[in-house]
């Protein structure tokens, strides 16, 4: 894992992902992976995800999240890029819920 490259992830899901507690179940299981970052409700009815951390951890992560929520989730779009930064000046100290 500490080999792994650090990326940046941006997932958009669709489906029957609002009120069915899609970002609480999210964020327990963030717990569970070295990831940091957040997850909220879009007005557009979609859950936006954004999570840094070494490519495995995010894989692993976002395969739990599918495995879990997969009677929510109608499809999802997944964007990769660099994290924006690292070590002590990272932008995310946790996995959070965002309002």
């Amino acid at each position: 894992m500490a080999n792994s490259p650090l990326q940046r992830r941006q997932v958009l899901y669709s489906g029957n992902v609002q009120g069915v507690g899609f970002r609480y179940t999210t964020r327990m299981i963030a717990r569970r992976f070295e990831v940091a970052g957040y997850v909220r409700n879009l007005p557009d009815r979609r859950v936006e995800l954004v999570a840094e951390g070494p490519k495995e951890q995010i894989d692993d992560f976002l395969k739990a999240i599918s495995e879990r929520m997969s009677d929510q989730i109608r499809s999802l779009d997944s964007d990769t890029r660099p994290p924006i930064k690292g070590g002590a000046d990272a932008e995310f100290a946790d996995f959070e819920i965002r309002y």
